[in-house]
């Protein structure tokens, strides 16, 4: 995947020589009017842009785009008028949605110069990076290419260095999001799990992480039961990595933890057929885990961060798990399988005790993990469960970073329904109700007491199977790398 390359300016959008300017526009009351940054553009149409833009349809409404020839009023032949929503309510979200729907329709375009930085330099460059991303590398006729430079114009406040910064980590943490797509829209026959597992370690290595790949021999020599008995029914044996960073001056340490299901037909509770092919998109909590722990070394947070990764291929065979089994996991404690589709919680069980056996300070973990995520929530709102205070300061990061979260409870109630017959415990419940809740309860199950810990449910949010919106095209969304990242982040600060 190519993405564009950024660059910050302090030359006039009026003045710049480009291809294409990109603007804003809110919606005043009942009429569209100019986003900041827009003043001078305006003046080259004599006051009167957003009077034309109007006449052409535009409303300022969120992901609206309107194209106009300059007509040798600017030196850039087009004029892109980006929609923000509604006037005095415009904030980060907004402004990286809209530098998404530009990016996005100006493919095939070389160089263009953006005025959206001037109302928030962060946002529009994550928004500009994600928008203009696509994933072509199946296709025989590749189209347009994504617009190839985009100057962002400086904002008024703060100084150069800052505003370097900012861009720095705005394209990083937009990079670490289109490296967790790429793994998405992979598809299965090229993304199993010794080939996700080498992908992950080339990363890793080259970002100069720790890296360690446990094969099925290892696998079964340690005891990972949960990874072992959700592989064996397929011909591509199950691997669980470790990427490790140790930041500098380091004092707290944080574990990772990714659900990597490469593909999932249920295994012998076998899915049914329509849509199947959206479960290459059952590793998309490793893929962000992996992205994460690279982006945490590239912007070399004080932190330790090790990522723990369970990959696993969930088919039927003869020699699939079946319904009726008992597990023995990690660590020792035994699960009685009643439905082989809730498997990404077997093996995310595993993972967690041997990330827990680092004594980290905190625990972040994700998974594309129960259909009841959809229902409950929809495609958009991660559910997010776990110790009530670390809960709800991710909940909170994960609305400011963008990608939305809505904090979730553990009822205690449900937790009698995970009783086995012959083991510890059972992995689902046997009914319906409150499925993503008895998940999020099924993995307390494995997080020692007291340890702050999180679990994000993406099943929705990781992979849009609609058309595209701002900066979130089809099929992989990268979510949640920037939650994540902005939780790394918070840590460092506040410990």
């Amino acid at each position: 995947m190519s993405a564009p390359k950024l660059s910050l300016t302090t030359t006039s959008a009026a003045e710049a020589t480009a291809d294409a300017i990109i603007v804003g526009t809110v919606r005043d009351g009942e009429d569209v009017a100019l986003a900041p940054g827009t003043e001078q553009v305006d003046a080259a149409f004599d006051g009167g842009l957003a009077g034309v833009l109007a006449s052409l349809g535009a409303t300022g409404k969120p992901d609206e785009v309107v194209k106009l020839p300059t007509l040798g009023r600017l030196r850039a032949g087009v004029l892109v008028a980006a929609g923000l929503g509604a006037a005095g309510e415009v904030g980060p979200e907004q402004v990286r949605r809209a530098a998404g729907v530009a990016a996005r329709a100006l493919a095939g375009t070389k160089r263009a110069v953006s005025t959206l930085s001037t109302v928030d330099l962060h946002a529009a460059a994550e928004g500009t990076v994600l928008g203009a991303y696509r994933f072509d590398e199946y296709r025989s006729e590749r189209g347009d290419a994504p617009v190839e430079r985009v100057d962002l114009v400086s904002p008024t406040d703060g100084n150069a260095k800052e505003h370097r910064a900012t861009l720095k980590a705005a394209t990083s943490i937009a990079e670490a999001v289109t490296t967790a797509r790429d793994f998405v829209n992979t598809p299965p026959n090229d993304l199993y799990p010794a080939s996700f597992a080498d992908r992950a370690a080339a990363l890793g290595k080259a970002a100069g992480l720790e890296v360690e790949i446990l094969d099925e021999k290892a696998l079964r020599k340690g005891g990972f039961g949960g990874v072992l008995g959700v592989g064996m029914g397929s011909t591509r044996p199950p691997r669980l990595v470790r990427l490790k960073y140790r930041g500098p001056k380091a004092r707290t340490k944080v574990a990772l933890v990714g659900k990597g299901i490469t593909f999932d037909t249920g295994g012998i509770s076998i899915k049914p057929a329509a849509h199947m092919e959206e479960m290459t998109s059952d590793m998309s909590g490793a893929a962000a885990i992996v992205a994460s722990v690279v982006l945490a070394a590239k912007l070399r947070y004080p932190l330790e961060v090790t990522a723990t990764v369970p990959m696993a291929e969930n088919m039927p065979s003869g020699a699939a798990y079946r319904p009726g089994d008992v597990l023995t996991m990690y660590g020792g404690k035994t699960v009685e399988v009643l439905n082989t589709d809730a498997e990404g919680r077997l093996i995310l069980a595993d993972a967690i005790v041997r990330a827990c056996e680092d004594e980290p300070d905190y625990l972040v973990e994700t998974a594309t993990l129960t259909g009841a995520q959809v229902i409950s929530l929809g495609r958009r709102t991660p559910g997010i469960m776990g110790s009530e205070d670390f809960r709800d300061r991710v909940a909170a990061i994960a609305k400011a970073s963008g990608e939305g979260g809505w904090a979730m409870p553990l009822p205690e109630e449900l937790r009698r329904d995970l009783d086995s017959k012959l083991a510890d415990l059972a992995n689902v419940t046997g009914h319906r109700w409150g499925g993503m809740l008895a998940a999020g309860l099924f993995l307390r199950e494995f997080v020692p007491d007291g340890l702050p810990w999180v679990h994000l449910d993406v099943a929705g949010p990781a992979y849009n199977n609609g058309a595209p919106w701002g900066y979130t095209g089809k099929g992989g969304t990268g979510v949640p790398v920037r939650t994540i990242a902005a939780v790394l982040a918070d840590i460092a600060e506040k410990g």
